[in-house]
């Protein structure tokens, strides 16, 4: 802040985020602290490199004004960032009813005997602000179900948590129908014994009574015993 009695400058010091091939701007607020009309005027030692904006006007009593200052487009950076440019802030208490327009140089003219103060400005270069670093999106898988709100106020699951509820309920089902199937093949191993088991004892007849006939078993009935064996085995590997 300036000690001038007559305009209050924030700040006294112009700081610029530097970046090359780029404008950079900053402002300084004025606040007239006297009951008088106050007119001020802008220099800098470097004028080709910076526009200020306004760069002359009036304060009124007890309000502010805000002037911008706008460093052009640098194509190379200075060694150490280290800036010599000044700016001279000149404030001189004017008539009443000063406008912009009818500032003069003569206003500013400390022999003339009018009340003029000075105040220098320093300028310094200052690292640009970082981007704000980048928020990753949630990944859609490991997720939890989003849901959705309708008209009448119920929560809808969205088709995601149906996916997955039906996924859940399928295996419940497809248990039923294994041990459907397993009951059945059992039923009908359990009928294919029982057959084999009823054959065998008419082939023990009949190979009794054969033996007793002609002292050997019939070709026929050997055929019929190895085809019911290889039956019972390939609806027991089945089960």
């Amino acid at each position: 802040m300036s000690n001038s009695e007559l305009l209050r400058i924030e700040p006294v010091e112009l700081q610029f985020p530097f970046e090359l091939k780029k404008q950079i701007s900053c402002s300084m607020q004025l606040t007239n602290r006297t009951d008088s009309y106050v007119a001020f005027k802008v220099k800098t030692t470097n004028p080709k490199k910076y526009c200020v904006r306004p760069n002359t006007g009036v304060v009124l009593p007890r309000s502010t004004c805000d002037v911008i200052v706008t460093m052009q487009a640098q194509k190379e950076a200075p060694e150490d960032m280290q800036c010599k440019d000044k700016f001279l802030l000149q404030a001189a208490v004017v008539s009443p009813g000063t406008t912009t327009k009818d500032i003069t140089p003569e206003m500013f003219n400390k022999e003339s005997g009018n009340r003029v103060e000075e105040s220098k400005l320093r300028v310094a270069y200052v690292p640009p602000p970082r981007p704000p670093s980048p928020v990753r999106e949630g990944s859609e898988e490991g997720s939890s179900p989003r849901a959705s709100v309708s008209d009448n106020g119920t929560i809808n699951q969205t088709s995601e948590y149906t996916t997955l509820s039906r996924a859940y309920v399928e295996p419940k089902e497809n248990t039923t129908e294994v041990k459907a199937l397993i009951s059945k093949l059992t039923d009908e191993k359990n009928s294919v014994i029982q057959q084999n088991n009823k054959l065998q004892q008419e082939l023990e007849l009949l190979r009794r009574g054969s033996s007793r006939n002609r002292g050997g078993i019939p070709f026929l009935y050997v055929i019929i015993i190895g085809l019911l064996g290889i039956l019972l085995g390939y609806l027991l590997k089945k089960t």
